[in-house]
């Protein structure tokens, strides 16, 4: 793709993202779009080909640009690491991701598509929680590979502590808005220290000072 046509691309996808959470999905059309980018509704259509395929594009965008800045460099694990402390570098990296205003804005407006069109869903769940479960499970399994831990089954032991460090600031975050949603650094460590506290004990290998 020409120089030229990337940026009339990116040009587009950000003056949608903007009307999309200005606005919601209805209110915008291809006209506005066009307006707000300084893109011709003709280059629009060549490059998307209509408003729903560019919000799927754009959905699946940026939860994968997500997914790539939380988990751009795997930790390295070996004998001498110390679990929590990588889970705890990830967890926190994973929630303040997801809490950002724009994550959340488009989350509010999948679920409002959703039944409309599911492959909006289904592409923010594979890019979003499938990947952070899955980044999680990976280090679980190794952890257990290792005997620092002991995980009888990574993908449900990652799917229950993505759980208690994502469900209370995510549905408080989708339902009383922005203001609600916002933490700290100080407030994200500590809410994934005590997710932690509860989940740890349960997997910690006999002798240990947690089990």
């Amino acid at each position: 793709m020409r120089p030229s046509s990337v940026h009339k691309r990116e040009a587009a996808l950000e003056a949608a993202e903007r009307q999309f959470l200005a606005t919601g999905y209805e209110s915008v059309t291809m006209d506005s779009i066009a307006t707000g980018s300084g893109v011709a509704k003709q280059t629009l259509y060549s490059h998307f080909g209509s408003k729903r395929a560019l919000f799927l594009e754009l959905v699946a965008s940026k939860t994968a640009a997500a997914s790539d800045q939380v988990l751009a460099e795997p930790p390295p694990i070996d004998r001498r690491t110390d679990p929590r402390a990588v889970l705890r570098e990830v967890l926190v990296s994973q929630l303040g991701t997801v809490l950002t205003p724009a994550l959340i804005g488009l989350r509010r407006l999948v679920i409002g598509e959703a039944t409309r069109s599911p492959e909006l869903a289904a592409a923010l769940y594979e890019h979003g929680p499938r990947t952070a479960v899955t980044a999680l499970a990976a280090i679980l399994r190794r952890c257990s590979d290792l005997a620092l831990l002991r995980v009888a089954d990574a993908e449900r032991a990652a799917t229950h502590l993505n759980w208690l460090v994502m469900g209370e600031p995510v549905n408080r975050a989708m339902l009383l808005g922005d203001d609600a949603a916002y933490m700290d650094d100080a407030e994200i460590g500590r809410h994934v220290d005590d997710a932690l506290d509860t989940f740890l004990p349960s997997v910690t290998p006999p002798g240990d000072p947690l089990s």
